[in-house]
């Protein structure tokens, strides 16, 4: 009995140890153990309130929810920065009597990623997704946060990925 008891925490101690090296979300940190995310001003052309504050926000809660990072506010293991450089709205369909059927909002984010413990993986990249919608549809309210959503968990997640997992 002792020794299947032996065998059970061995085994146990040894699944638990491993879990530290693995990382379901495929991210790697490396040494580091903490980041910050810097606002990501909207120099956009058109101008929506409040879209660079989500962004920002979005992209730091992603990496708290896949990573054992710590968030803080300056000084960093690694470092997120940038700017959204793009919102627009462009007809993507038209109907028989010339008016857009479906409309299309893109968003464009310029990242720069600097890892302070390994400087060779520091990147800058244009991120950017859209979003398809009616054009009877005004893009408001919950249309629009449905819309931005949508657009940053896809760019986010590019980023992370680009970041972290050796995309």
């Amino acid at each position: 009995m002792k020794k299947l008891f032996f065998i059970f925490c061995s085994s146990l101690l040894l699944t638990l140890q491993s879990c530290g090296i693995y990382s379901f979300t495929g991210a790697d940190t490396g040494e580091a153990e903490t980041f910050q995310v810097n606002f990501f001003q909207n120099n956009a052309d058109l101008v929506e309130p409040g879209i660079d504050r989500t962004f920002t926000n979005s992209l730091q809660d992603l990496i708290q929810n896949q990573t054992s990072l710590s968030l803080v506010n300056n000084n960093g293991d690694l470092i997120f920065e940038g700017e959204i450089i793009e919102y627009y709205i462009s007809p993507m369909s038209a109907t028989a009597q010339n008016t857009a059927a479906q409309n299309r909002l893109t968003v464009a984010i310029n990242v720069r990623y600097y890892n302070t413990l390994e400087p060779e993986k520091d990147f800058e990249n244009r991120f950017s997704f859209y979003y398809d919608y009616p054009a009877t549809t005004q893009l408001v309210g919950a249309n629009l946060e449905t819309a931005i959503d949508e657009i940053y968990n896809r760019i986010t997640q590019d980023v992370f990925n680009k970041a972290l997992t050796d995309w």
